[in-house]
């Protein structure tokens, strides 16, 4: 059990993005079943299309963004909840002149990212 600043957590630039940064909120040594992530995409950055082996839980905290899921493509905004199933073809791109941030989270299995472009 802990609590701490979001503030004291490193962030990371996400070599499959495009002006995209990560940090790992609670890591799956830290919590036995779930991974929370914070990603932030800079104005007109993004993350390509791309699988993962694992289901993500999101929730928007700043800006906006179009999101692939699949073959549906989808305008988010602060405060919108996504779910993307394992598996399923995605693509992330921030949209006006804010970054676009979210939660992500993940179960704490083996993520294998495949980028499809």
């Amino acid at each position: 059990m802990f609590i701490r600043s979001i503030n004291s957590v490193p962030i990371e630039k996400v070599k499959a993005g495009k002006d995209t940064f990560r940090q790992v909120l609670i890591g799956s040594e830290e919590a036995p079943h779930f991974a929370m992530r914070r990603f932030i995409i800079e104005p007109d950055g993004e993350i390509p299309l791309h699988t993962n082996t694992v289901e993500h839980e999101q929730l928007v905290l700043n800006g906006r963004g179009r999101i692939g899921i699949g073959d549906d493509t989808f305008e988010v905004k602060k405060n919108d909840v996504i779910f993307i199933p394992a598996n399923v073809p995605h693509w992330y791109k921030a949209q006006g002149d804010e970054a676009f941030e979210f939660l992500c989270m993940v179960p704490n299995q083996e993520d294998i990212m495949t980028m499809l472009e």
